[in-house]
């Protein structure tokens, strides 16, 4: 089939016709178009093709199915309306082969400039043969006003032809394979360009692949505009994700499409949202030949990029094609002889057009000039060329650039990407030789293919410029060079141009060859290129690097004052240089230079990046001064670098200026007492003396006053002031309280003035103390320095007594009752002081008698003794006061007056009322009595425990209470006696207080009188007959009948009738009714019985009077009547269905109340029947029961039917009876599940289902059994699982059901299943079983992975190799979510199973850049003593679990030998040539090791000898010792293995010493390997003279003609010399050990005193804190207090938890690192209505996963077979910005909205994943609003279109949906009832994380208390040992003493004067002397 185009008319409509071609050939393909499209047979026109081709006899048999054709009058006829072409781009089967690639995003950088790259790639191949400029123009277009965002690459190349855009829209079709033409006769092959230098051919556009992949991922579509030159048509293909959807939707053929022809110009098929496009079709008119590519649908954030990183993507770029755009030379600035010859054609602009204010911005890229390869060209100092041949034709041209080191720093370009901080070029802080350190860890070589940069591949070296082993040639250098490749097409790069496949591989294969170039064009094979390579470095280093040489390497420090981390180790310390041929050393004092201030200092030393360990020439360096003087300023260190020593300062000049410096500072204090009146040291005054005043002025060393400043700096910049404070310190038993504290500042001509004082009353020891202080912050410390002070101590006593206070007495007296007035002596300030002697007091008081026994004193204590007051007063309740005077004769205020209360006194006798004797009381009444209690003077007294009690014979005992008012009444119990002939009775009362028996009993007679109450009753029935009841008779009456006519009489005590009183008919109770008529009862008539209805209520009937006092009683039997009905009596009203009635059912006669007649008899039997529903009557049986007259009936049973209420019916002769059983459900049968989660079933190791399993209990019918007899259990199979269960078993409730939550499930992965089990009577009941499987938990620890250098040593004292330590989770994956923190490394000497207490614990270092998946521990010390060690590593996951790694052996050796020492350190010995070996020994069976500096053996593979000789101590000089050039001679002994042992080592005689002189013994080790060098070992001795002349023997090695001229000593002189050097030495070592504990105990007080302060200080602030979050903490704060408000928050917070609320119900069985959840586990919404409404809404997405890749989506949909709805983040596109609802336009509403509109996802709370959670709703919902009704909704949607506006989905809380086509109604817009719908879940209320939140704070607060007490108990632990410390400290100045004492008796015991020189014919004396050989 062909289309073909009717085009013959220029200004007509276009037809067009399918046409069928097979068997034709052209002219007849003629012949039916003319018969198609009517043409006469005289019309003339071309067939050509889309290209323009005329079709001929060859071409037509080429046409291919599909093809388009034109009927033109001529070839170049333009064609008047645009036409359509069908073309098919089916992906090429590269596709496949070539799918790994990577693509831009996989390098994990921003992508855009590569993707642009790729565009002008396409670009550059297209303009290769342009004979002018080659211009392409990137165009930004971001002003929305002319349309939607878009990228547009235009370029002025040859185009492209219909065929040649068809072949550009096939995917992985490259130029190797591409049919550039329709017909084959007209196809071409790709040929290779010519080579040209640098491969600047511009052949890049090569594999298919990079247009499109870079265009789609800019943007969604893309539009391919082009015109060939040969072409007058422009053809335009349009590419877009919406097409292919669209397609792909339709089912139709994706990979085809249309390409629109049409003239240049015509832009009528432009839409509006693209009308940017009508300028750019403008522009075709004026062009010859064009391509451009628009890129439309730009992703937002390239967009954001694009704008905002302009430069950097611009910069990248021409980075990418440099040496396009520059030449081969590149842009070289500084030389121009290096710029290329011919200038580059290329043009690359880059425009930026946004909306307006904002202007647009234009780049050309030749202007950039910071590209990296610009810079690396302009700093370089000299080249090194060279070229490359692989072995399959394969050409490299290369380039090195050498920058070189100039002055201070390094002239190596930085990326500019990279993150580094600006160095100034005066920044003491930053400047050093680590500081831009040249490449650093970059690789050598860029990588350019065809003259286009590889951006993601660089070369690190190659192994001819690599630095040699042994080469003199600085590593430095190795770093100051650069490099470039440029290779042809022969190596491989991937299709996206980002890296290259083969490159490195290639060129580092040996049968690469290298060679060097010379003259840029001339190359050499047969030289050496690592030869010409070095010589050319060392040629540059010499020419172009200046460096400094460092001396006397120190050791290797780490600085914690540089800011960058990795910088800050190693550091090379040096404590010399050699800067310009001078040579500064650690100590020497210098001056700044360019520095702010200048430095006037002494060098510590000199510090060099790197670990060097010897002397070095290097870059850079730096330099730490102390200023001097130290003293003032503070010993102020500053490191600069080294080019800042002013090396032109004298040291005069420096030490000059020091000089003036020291006498800027305070040095004294000169104190004076103006008013001439000093107060002594130690004066004793008395209180109230006036103090002052004092005039104090601040001196220097010199004596001069200061004027109270310090000048720090020049120019009166530094000043700082001084002032004095006053202190007044009052020592107290306790503490040192400070009374008053004065500061004065310095006056001019009276210095420091302090006022008089008069104000010191206080008594006590006090200390006046004056201290010099700076005024700026009041500190006493200047330059580490204590200011001058001054200190007065005196004492303040009390003044003679003068007035005196009245101590505490009691508030109220009694009378009689003695009591003491204390007394307190003051003097005039009240301060308490003794008594005067001979006081004698005098007591007055009104209307009362005083006295008193005595009076005492003591101290400052007067009392008067014994005092009593008699007198009458007023009674208890009324007080009243009186004045007492005391009265001190002889004191200044001698009368005091005493406000007392008098009360009465103490009980002394008892009053009993009536007084009458005897008393009467009648029988049956209580007797009363009123008594009172007296003192001894009559008064009526009340006092505690006052209990008066009356015994009376017969009664109970009556006691009253007359403690509170002194008199109380007693009413005895009512007197109750038999009266007999009405005869009174007579008893005795006695009065008693039980408590005071000092107070007499009082007795009085009682007489008892007869009384006239009722006594008996009796009951009458008059009737027929009258009848006389009896008193608790029994009586048998019809049941339901009436008792009636009953009476009643009554009888006093002695017989007689009583006559019945409306008063006593009142007090007649009856108990059968309570409606009694009491006229009736007055006559003695009482009301009827009624009888009870039933036989077996036999019924107790009573009268009674007075409450029962007189009753009468009787019991009626009721007997039943004649039979009205058969009665059924059922066991029970349930059966359970297929049972029997476990008993039998009852029939009976009964009367008219059911009472039992007894009619029935055993003939009964056969004339009974039953009917019911389901019943079965084959069982039934009728048994005739004699003993109660009622017929059994057996075997009842149901079998059918329903369950519930069953009516039955049993009938007997005409009587009939009908009950309701109610039937239940059968035997349990079986378990069935009733609900759980949703299957399949898939649970993380560890971890639960929240959802329960709910199994229901059934009958075999399949009823619900609700028998709680059956238990349920759970099991699991197979028994490797181990499933935890909320309950492991339990019986079913109430309803039948069970329900059980998996609380954990821990196995392997695996499948498994889970059986629900009954147990009824020990029989099982079958049940479901559930089958699930277990997946390992990403987020569990398991296992603690570590890696380090198993092959590395650990020397003592050394750093451990590095430790990398990998937390794996169960499935195997590296875990990052833990902080460093949480990770410990444990090590501990020799092996333990188990870690012991007294491990050491590591943290984990800080993680570095790209550490992600593991920790490490880095720079950790080895332990400093050999032997065998345990290392272990912890992970603290929660407060109480731990997980710990394997334990890892390792074994400590010894470090590096430094020394030579003793196994024991030895004794100093003082040694004579006296006679007695023991005198003369020196060290005797000493064993010496080779070991390393912490005392370990070192010397295991070292032999040698070691050297003995004798010495001065340094810095002392003796004439009896040779000089330092003869100390060679000495003894030797074999060291082997490094030990060395010597037996005896003495003196002989005629060796030569001064007399007490100390020496040194000197043992020093000489190795086999001159390397080794080592400290010898040196031991002091003390000679003392003896008479005679001796030889020294030195081992087995006899020294002559060595003679000893000094002082002669007697024995015991050298006896006592040797004591006192021994006890000098242990009092020396003892002296150092106090010293030593003192500092120590000194420095650890300071320490947790600055610990409490400071934990007091976060203390009160954190408390402060929580005041603020109204959480009062009681004062003082305690832990106890605290925990409990933890402990109540904790409460509240976890029954907020266990408070039900809404769950999804759907189980979320996915998990992993990329996988955010199921929909509705992602969000939980708190309104119950608006969670009912969306969660409806979304029904169909709330199961979905939503993962964060499309991989992990596509991993999922496999894994569940497609079953599972899945969505990935990265393929969802939103709009960021939220947009306000639909009514509110520019901020302002349309109209005023009913119902409350919002938009339904603000509503969503999202508790983890805020930033993705969003993003999925969004897409989910969209703008979907919720209102409150339908009726607002349908309104507001109203007022929406009315503006001419779209209205979204519209939701409401009453469950309607008003969809965005305005559709609603029906049940597919009406949500279900709630319970139906699967709803999001409900969030914790807010109070819940305000309790999160205050818990933290209060734990935190709780972490500081606890801190802050174990510092404060430290700190109180510590003072207790002060007084241990004091002991210490007498101990020193004891042992001080001590040994200045023994220095002066040494001092004695030497020689006044030196000794007499030895004749001229004797050696002067030498030492140890060997004598000359022959």
């Amino acid at each position: 089939m062909i289309n073909v185009y009717n085009c013959l008319s220029e200004n007509q409509q276009v037809f067009k016709k399918t046409l069928e071609t097979s068997g034709l050939d052209r002219d007849g393909f003629v012949q039916l178009v003319r018969k198609e499209f009517a043409l006469p047979p005289e019309a003339k026109f071309n067939l050509v093709t889309t290209d323009r081709s005329v079709v001929d006899d060859v071409k037509f048999k080429e046409l291919q199915d599909d093809s388009t054709l034109y009927l033109l009058q001529n070839e170049n006829q333009d064609l008047s309306v645009a036409t359509e072409e069908s073309i098919k781009f089916v992906p090429h089967f590269n596709t496949l082969i070539e799918s790994g690639t990577f693509e831009y995003f996989a390098e994990g950088q921003n992508s855009l400039s590569c993707c642009l790259a790729e565009l002008v790639d396409n670009s550059l191949s297209a303009t290769a043969k342009n004979k002018g400029v080659r211009k392409i123009e990137i165009r930004l277009l971001f002003d929305r006003t002319f349309g939607k965002p878009a990228v547009v690459v235009l370029d002025n190349g040859c185009g492209m032809t219909s065929k040649q855009l068809n072949n550009w829209a096939v995917y992985r079709l490259s130029k190797f394979m591409r049919e550039n033409s329709t017909f084959e006769s007209e196809r071409e092959e790709y040929v290779r360009p010519d080579p040209v230098p640098r491969s600047l051919n511009s052949d890049i556009s090569y594999f298919g692949v990079g247009g499109k992949q870079a265009a789609f991922h800019i943007g969604n579509s893309v539009r391919m505009i082009s015109k060939p030159i040969s072409s007058p048509d422009v053809h335009e293909l349009v590419l877009s994700q919406e097409e292919f959807e669209k397609k792909e939707k339709n089912k139709e053929d994706v990979y085809k499409g249309t390409i629109l022809n049409r003239k240049p110009g015509d832009d009528s098929h432009i839409t509006d949202s693209e009308c940017f496009l009508r300028d750019i079709i403008k522009e075709e008119t004026r062009k010859e030949s064009f391509t451009a590519v628009v890129i439309t649908g730009v992703h937002p954030d390239h967009v954001t990029y694009l704008k905002d990183d302009f430069e950097e993507w611009t910069r990248q770029l021409a980075h990418i094609y440099h040496y396009y755009i520059h030449g081969v030379n590149g842009n070289c600035k500084t030389d121009k002889s290096q710029r290329s010859d011919v200038p580059p054609l290329v043009d690359i602009l880059v425009t930026l057009r946004e909306k307006p204010p904002k202007v647009s911005r234009q780049r050309n890229l030749r202007e950039v000039e910071d590209d990296l390869q610009t810079q690396y060209i302009n700093s370089a100092v000299d080249t090194f060329e060279f070229k490359a041949f692989t072995s399959d034709g394969g050409s490299v041209d290369g380039v090195l650039r050498y920058h070189p080191f100039l002055y201070d720093k390094e002239t190596y370009p930085k990326e500019l990407n990279a993150l580094q901080a600006p160095v100034e070029e005066d920044d003491d802080e930053n400047q050093s030789g680590t500081v831009n350190q040249a490449r650093g860890k970059r690789d050598i070589f860029e990588c350019f293919w065809n003259g286009r940069l590889i951006p993601y591949t660089t070369v690190s070296e190659f192994d001819w410029c690599r630095r040699p082993p042994k080469h003199t040639l600085p590593l430095e250098c190795f770093s100051r060079f650069s490099g470039v490749l440029f290779t042809n097409d022969k190596f491989q790069v991937n299709a996206s141009k980002q890296k290259f496949m083969d490159l490195e591989l290639k060129l580092k294969h040996k049968d690469t060859l290298f060679t060097p170039v010379f003259n840029v064009q001339k190359t050499s094979k047969s030289r050496n290129i690592q030869k010409e390579f070095i010589q050319w470095l060392e040629k540059c280093h010499q020419e172009f690097d200046k460096q400094v040489k460092f001396l006397g390497f120190m050791e290797t420090v780490t600085r914690r004052d540089v800011p960058t981390k990795k910088l800050q180790y190693p550091w090379s310390m040096f404590s010399s240089i050699e800067l310009d041929g001078k040579i500064y050393k650690a100590q020497d004092l210098v001056k700044s230079q360019k520095t702010q201030p200048i430095l006037y200092g002494r060098v510590n030393h000199f510090l060099l990046y790197g670990n060097y360990g010897r002397d070095i020439f290097a870059t850079g360096g730096q330099v730490e001064i102390t200023r001097e003087p130290e003293e003032l300023y503070e010993k102020y260190k500053k490191i600069i670098p080294i080019s800042k020593i002013d090396r032109t300062a004298t040291m005069e000049n420096i030490m000059k200026y020091i000089e003036n410096d020291i006498d800027k500072l305070p040095a004294k204090l000169r104190v004076e007492w103006p008013e001439g009146n000093p107060l002594p040291q130690n004066a004793v005054i008395p209180a109230g003396t006036p103090l002052g005043p004092i005039a104090v002025e601040i001196l220097n060393r010199n004596g001069k006053s200061i004027l109270s400043r310090i000048h720090t700096g020049s120019q009166g910049a530094g000043i700082k002031k001084l002032k004095v404070r006053l202190t007044i310190f009052l020592h107290g038993p306790k503490e040192v309280k400070k009374v008053c504290c004065f500061s004065a500042q310095y006056v001019p001509n009276h210095g420091h003035w302090f006022k008089k004082n008069e104000t010191l009353t206080k008594l006590g020891k006090y200390t006046l103390t004056l201290k010099a202080e700076l005024s700026e912050n009041s500190t006493t410390v200047f330059g580490g320095k204590e200011l001058p002070s001054y200190e007065h101590k005196f004492i303040i006593k009390e003044g003679n007594a003068e007035n005196f206070t009245v101590g505490p007495m009691s508030s109220s007296l009694r009378v009689g009752v003695p009591f003491s007035i204390p007394m307190q002596m003051t003097d005039f300030y009240g301060h308490p002081t003794k008594p005067p002697p001979n006081l004698q007091p005098v007591l007055q008081c009104n209307d009362l008698d005083v006295s008193f026994e005595t009076t005492g004193s003591s101290g400052n204590s007067f009392t008067i003794k014994g005092v009593r007051v008699k007198g009458k007063v007023q009674n208890y309740e009324q007080s009243r006061s009186y004045d007492l005077k005391v009265i001190l004769p002889g004191l200044t205020n001698e009368t005091k007056t005493i406000k007392i209360s008098l009360l009465p006194g103490n009980p002394h006798s008892l009053h009993v009322k009536p007084e009458v004797n005897p008393v009467k009381v009648e029988n049956g009444n209580p007797a009363s009595f009123n008594v009172e209690v007296h003192d001894e003077a009559g008064n009526l007294t009340a006092n505690p425990k006052q209990i008066v009690r009356c015994e009376i014979s017969g009664l109970k005992l009556a006691v009253t209470d007359c403690s509170t008012t002194g008199a109380g009444q007693i009413m005895t119990e009512p007197v109750n006696l038999k009266i007999i002939n009405g005869e009174p009775q007579m008893l005795q009362a006695k009065f008693d207080m039980p408590s005071q028996r000092h107070v007499a009993a009082v007795t009085t007679e009682l007489k008892v009188m007869p009384s006239c109450r009722v006594s008996r009753m009796e009951l009458f029935c008059q009737g027929d007959e009258n009848l006389e009841l009896k008193n608790e008779e029994k009586i048998e009456w019809q049941a339901g009948g009436l008792l009636e006519n009953l009476v009643y009489k009554l009888y006093d005590e002695s017989g007689k009738e009583v006559q019945v009183t409306p008063e006593i008919a009142a007090n007649i109770k009856v108990n059968w009714t309570g409606d009694v008529n009491q006229r009736a009862l007055i006559k003695g008539r009482l009301p009827d019985v009624q009888i009870p209805t039933k036989v077996q209520e036999e019924r107790f009937y009573q009268v009674s009077y007075q409450d029962q006092s007189v009753s009468f009683c009787f019991t009626v039997v009721p007997c039943s009547d004649e039979p009205v009905r058969l009665k059924a009596t059922v066991p029970e009203n349930t059966v359970k269905l297929g049972e029997t009635f476990t008993g039998p059912i009852k029939l009976e006669l009964v009367d008219q109340y059911d009472n039992i007649t007894n009619r029935l008899t055993r003939a009964c039997e056969t004339s009974m029947n039953v009917e019911a529903e389901g019943l079965d009557k084959s069982n039934i049986m009728y048994k005739w029961e004699e003993s109660s007259s009622s017929v059994a009936v057996t075997g009842v049973c149901f079998n059918s039917g329903p369950l519930g209420p069953r009516e039955v019916c049993f009938s007997y002769s005409d009587y009939t009876e009908r009950i309701i059983i109610k039937v239940t459900a059968g035997i349990p049968a079986k378990l069935e599940l009733l609900s759980g989660p949703e299957l399949p079933l898939q649970i993380l190791n560890g971890h639960g289902i929240p959802i329960p399993f709910v199994v229901q209990l059934c009958d075999k019918w399949g009823n619900p059994s609700p028998d709680q007899r059956v238990v349920v259990e759970t099991r699991s199979s197979p028994p490797t699982v181990k499933v935890t269960t909320s309950v492991t078993s339990q019986p079913v409730d109430a309803e039948g059901k069970a329900a059980f939550t998996i609380n954990t499930v821990k196995a392997v992965k695996g499948y498994y299943q889970l059986e629900f089990v009954g147990c009824f009577n020990r029989l099982p009941i079958p049940g479901p079983h559930v089958n699930f499987s277990i997946i390992p938990d990403p987020n569990k620890p398991v296992k603690l992975s570590v890696n380090y250098d198993t092959n590395a040593k650990f020397p003592a004292g050394g750093t451990f190799p590095v430790f990398s330590v990998t937390v794996l989770s169960e499935e195997g994956t590296p875990m990052a979510t833990f902080k460093p923190t949480d990770l410990s490394m444990w090590w501990w000497k020799g092996a333990s199973s188990s870690r012991p207490e007294t491990a050491i614990e590591l943290k984990c270092s800080k993680p570095m850049e790209n550490e992600k998946d593991c920790y490490h521990f880095r720079d950790k010390k080895i332990p400093q003593s050999v032997g065998n060690y345990t290392i272990q590593f912890s992970l603290r996951i929660e407060k109480t679990e731990i997980l710990l790694s394997n334990q890892i052996d390792i074994n400590v050796v010894a470090n590096q030998p430094v020394k030579l020492g003793p196994e024991c350190q030895p004794q100093t010995r003082a040694v004579s040539y006296s006679t007695d070996i023991a005198n003369r020994i020196l060290v005797e069976n000493m064993t010496l090791k080779i070991m390393d500096q912490h005392g370990n053996p070192a010397g295991q593979n070292l032999n040698g000898k070691v050297s003995v000789y004798i010495k001065c101590p340094d810095g002392e000089q003796s004439r009896s010792l040779p000089p330092a050039s003869r100390e060679s001679q000495h003894d030797s002994n074999i060291l082997k293995e490094g030990t060395a042992y010597i037996n005896r080592l003495a003196i002989e005689e005629n060796s030569p010493g001064e007399n007490g002189k100390r020496n040194l013994l000197v043992s020093k080790p000489e190795m086999v390997t001159p390397s080794t060098l080592l400290s010898p070992f040196e031991l002091p001795f003390h000679f003392l003279q003896c008479k005679n002349k001796t030889n020294l023997k030195v081992g087995n090695i006899a020294f002559v003609d060595v003679y000893l001229y000094f002082q002669t000593l007697d024995s015991e002189n050298q006896q006592k010399m040797s004591e006192l050097m021994k006890k000098k030495d242990e009092l020396t070592a003892l002296f150092n050990k106090c010293t030593e504990t003192c500092s120590l105990y000194a420095e650890l007080r300071n320490s947790l005193t600055a610990q409490v302060l400071d934990f007091s200080r976060k203390e009160e602030n954190h408390r402060n804190m929580l005041e603020r979050r109204n959480m009062s903490v009681s004062q003082p704060s305690s832990i106890q207090n605290v925990d409990s408000l933890i402990q109540n928050k904790t409460t509240e917070k976890e029954r907020i938890e266990r408070t039900l609320r809404r769950v999804f119900p759907i189980s979320n069985n996915f998990s992993g690192p990329d996988i955010l959840g199921k929909v509705g586990h992602l969000a939980v919404i708190s309104d119950d209505d608006a969670a009912w409404v969306i969660s409806w809404h979304l029904a169909g997405d709330m199961d979905c996963v939503i993962t964060r890749t499309t991989a992990e989506a596509q991993r999922i949909y496999h894994s569940e077979s497609g079953r599972q709805q899945v969505m990935a983040l990265d393929s969802i596109f939103v709009h960021q910005a939220d947009r306000p609802l639909p009514h509110i336009k520019n901020g302002e509403e349309l109209f005023r909205p009913l119902g409350n509109p919002l938009y339904a996802r603000n509503l969503l709370i999202y508790p983890n994943e805020e930033q993705s959670c969003e993003l999925v709703f969004k897409n989910l919902l969209g703008d979907t609003i919720l209102m409150d009704d339908i009726e607002s909704a349908t309104t507001y949607r109203k007022g929406i279109v009315a503006n001419r506006m779209p209205c979204p989905t519209i939701l409401t809380r009453e469950g309607n949906r008003l969809s965005a086509k305005g559709k609603f109604g029906g049940r597919q817009n009406k949500a279900p009832q709630k319970h139906m719908v699967k709803m999001f879940g409900a969030p914790l209320p807010q109070r819940y994380y305000t309790l999160q939140e205050e818990i933290e704070l209060l734990i935190q607060y709780r972490t500081i208390l606890e801190k802050k007490k174990k510092a404060e108990d430290d700190r109180d632990s510590l003072m207790k040992k002060l007084p241990e410390i004091q002991q210490k400290k007498q101990v020193m100045d004891n042992t001080k003493q001590q040994l200045e004492e023994i220095e002066m008796q040494l001092a004695s015991a030497r020689p006044a004067r030196p000794a007499k020189r030895a004749p001229e014919d004797i050696p002067e004396p030498s030492g140890l002397m060997i004598k000359r050989p022959r």
